[in-house]
């Protein structure tokens, strides 16, 4: 993993195009507003012990118009293709099929849905000494409906993009957690600072109302339990609360956008991106460090965004970290989105750009303390994506 930054004779990339849909709402506005109120959407109840952000409701059939292509796909690649269509709608090229017929796309996605009802009847045999030879070959084969397979294949994201929406350029889907966000980020800068691409829709989407993953999450102790608190409010009751969310940019150089009159929420400069081996106390911290000297020189009023998931020990190492740089105010958006793994990364990039648009540092919600205001205008953004078990990534967002 590499480091991507504007060098001289590169292009600026742009972010044109932003679009969410998040356990706060839908749309960038309905999401600005409850940053803005410090709000919160948890349900403690429908799958207790655990707690989730669950999706705000959206009407799918203003992004996905054909009710086929909404029944054939799992809820992760509907949140995902509703937020691409969002996305899309900001940046003001959708039905542009001269541009989407080239528009790359580089997608971060985990693996499919399971068929809760199959897994438990196959279980619940075996239980009783219903396996015969062949049992659950039979079992499967007739059980199981077709459209699963698809539904369980990380590009099929991507493939539901391209059909729904017309995206016909490249396409690349990375897999493994949150630094699958960071790398999905990191090569579609590389690709239109180096001029190989000049847009491309980057980003992903994840359902955390799942109790299959929950189950698996559950077996390394992550998931937070019984009651909610802020992310830094955790490290005597750690984990993180999955959640729902789409977050999909539409990435462009600066000579693109300008010449179809498209202005920007931000600029992306730079994404870095490692592998701590996490053997040690401390490794993960020194791995932050080592990608924060790697970003170009800061200057003017910075914040940071991060994605910490509140899980141990990552989070108590994360907070390490930025207690060297407490001149930086910080903002965890997983205690108000819950932890969305692969779309973290993009959705802190996409809230910074926000927030730089808009010329303000949405409120701390915090109870300890570790999050203060920022009166002043931001002008960079630090993007923080340290995972709960693997991969960091880091990137600088900057006002144009």
């Amino acid at each position: 993993m590499t480091d991507t930054a504007s060098k001289p004779g590169q292009t600026e990339v742009w972010i044109t195009g932003i679009g969410l849909a998040t356990s706060l709402g839908e749309g960038l506005d309905a999401n600005w507003a409850a940053l803005g109120e410090r709000r919160v959407n948890v349900d403690d109840k429908g799958f207790a012990p655990y707690v989730v952000h669950p999706l705000m409701p959206v009407t799918l059939d203003a992004q996905i118009p054909k009710k086929g292509d909404q029944r054939q796909m799992e809820a992760w690649q509907r949140i995902g293709t509703y937020a691409a269509g969002l996305a899309l709608d900001s940046a003001g090229i959708k039905g542009n099929k001269d541009i989407l017929s080239k528009i790359d796309m580089v997608v971060a996605a985990g693996g499919g849905e399971r068929d809760l009802s199959v897994d438990t009847g196959v279980l619940n045999a075996e239980a009783k000494g219903n396996n015969a030879p062949g049992f659950l070959n039979e079992r499967l084969m007739s059980d199981l409906r077709p459209t699963l397979f698809l539904a369980q294949l990380s590009n099929l994201l991507a493939g539901n993009i391209a059909i729904v929406h017309g995206v016909c350029g490249t396409s690349r889907t990375f897999m493994g957690e949150e630094v699958a966000g960071a790398d999905a980020m990191r090569i579609a800068l590389t690709r239109i600072a180096s001029g190989e691409s000049d847009i491309a829709l980057v980003g992903g989407s994840h359902n955390g109302e799942r109790k299959d993953l929950l189950v698996l999450y559950e077996f390394g102790d992550f998931n937070l339990k019984d009651k909610f608190a802020s992310v830094w409010a955790r490290k005597d009751h750690a984990g993180f609360a999955l959640g729902s969310a789409g977050a999909f940019l539409v990435l462009e150089s600066k000579a693109h956008a300008e010449a179809r009159g498209a202005k920007p929420f931000a600029k992306l400069t730079n994404v870095v991106a490692d592998l701590s081996r996490r053997k040690q106390p401390g490794d993960m911290a020194a791995t932050l460090e080592k990608l924060w000297s790697k970003l170009p020189r800061r200057e003017g009023k910075g914040a940071i965004i991060t994605g910490a998931t509140g899980a141990e020990p990552a989070t108590s190492e994360e907070r390490s970290f930025l207690g060297k740089h407490a001149d930086f105010p910080v903002r965890a958006t997983g205690t108000m989105f819950g932890h969305t793994m692969e779309t973290q990364f993009p959705l802190g990039i996409a809230l910074a750009a926000l927030a730089l648009s808009r010329g303000a540092l949405f409120p701390p919600n915090d109870s300890t303390g570790l999050e203060i205001e920022m009166t002043d205008k931001p002008t960079q953004i630090v993007v923080v994506g340290a995972g709960h078990w693997r991969g960091e990534g880091m990137a600088l967002v900057e006002a144009v």
